[in-house]
């Protein structure tokens, strides 16, 4: 059975087969069976009719992507996932932003997808799910976006600052020299996003905060961006504090992974398992939550959460 490449010249073709056929071989492993390359078709070594009829809805997807993307791993395995999925379509379909140096953002899974419409149709939105699946990194995206578009006069990004094995009281410095290392992934986030350059401006004219959630204590933050990062590292107390925070004309993002907790959980519960136990039903207030498949750092990462069976 073969898949026709109808209308694309032989760059888009190759875009899809890959360098040294290495999308083709990612293909034979996800339908487990061989697939043989020609000028201008596939042919599946299968007689599975619904296999080919999956793999024809799935090729239909990469041919028209490959007109505007490169085709690599993620985006194949990701649309592979959710060839039935309603939102395939629009995974890759719209530009989010561009950063500094005009690199186009895009989701890369369907869960990323749900994500930003989630913070977009909510005051508030939680996000759960293990590390590299893009939660911080598309949070401060939307922060700056919506900054730039003026729909907000600030950003705000905290987290717990709460280790395992470590303590504050025990590193030299003073406390923004202590608290800086709990949060570079933000700044790296904002650095690929804004630039350093333009990063520094805006924290030093105080438009974008990156605090220890000891310092929302007492704030009502109005027309701000709001975003908790490493969330289930926080207390019961310390999230009905921080949710609390929430003024008017502002957004919310609370990112966390449930499995990744390192409270003492004998002495007290983790503030996010809470809160998604407690506000799950309540309008305004949205939840996604991620999994491995989602997962879009180097592909040993979903391998090492899978055998872990964070799940």
């Amino acid at each position: 059975m073969e898949y026709i490449f109808n209308g694309l010249d032989q760059e888009e073709i190759k875009n899809i087969v890959g360098i040294n056929d290495e999308n083709l071989n990612l293909l034979e492993e996800l339908y487990d069976c061989g697939i043989v390359y020609r000028d201008n078709y596939f042919k599946i070594l299968s007689d599975d009719k619904e296999l080919f009829s999956k793999f024809s809805t799935h090729m239909d997807y990469l041919v028209k992507m490959c007109k505007t993307d490169r085709i690599d791993h993620d985006l194949i395995k990701q649309s592979f996932i959710h060839i039935n999925d309603s939102e395939r379509e629009y995974i890759n379909s719209e530009t989010l932003a561009y950063s500094f140096n005009g690199r186009p953002f895009k989701c890369k899974t369907a869960n990323q997808y749900r994500f930003i419409k989630t913070i977009r149709n909510n005051d508030l939105t939680f996000a759960i799910g293990p590390a590299g699946t893009g939660k911080t990194f598309l949070a401060v995206l939307m922060a700056v976006t919506m900054l730039k578009k003026g729909e907000v006069n600030r950003i705000i990004i905290t987290r717990p600052a709460v280790e395992a094995g470590e303590s504050l009281g025990f590193l030299p410095g003073d406390l923004k020299e202590k608290i800086d290392p709990y949060l570079m992934p933000i700044y790296d986030s904002l650095d690929i996003v804004l630039g350093h350059e333009q990063k520094e401006k805006l924290l030093e004219r105080g438009t974008i905060e990156v605090i220890p959630l000891a310092y929302m204590r007492g704030r009502t933050l109005d027309e701000a961006f709001i975003i908790l990062d490493e969330a289930q590292n926080t207390t019961d107390k310390q999230m009905l504090m921080f949710l609390t925070r929430l003024g008017f004309n502002s957004r919310m993002v609370v990112n966390g992974d449930i499995t990744q907790i390192d409270l003492n959980i004998r002495k007290e519960r983790s503030g996010l398992v809470i809160a998604y136990e407690k506000l799950k039903d309540i309008k305004n207030i949205g939840f996604v939550e991620f999994g491995p498949h989602d997962v879009v750092r180097n592909p040993l990462v979903e391998t090492i959460i899978s055998r872990f069976n964070i799940d």
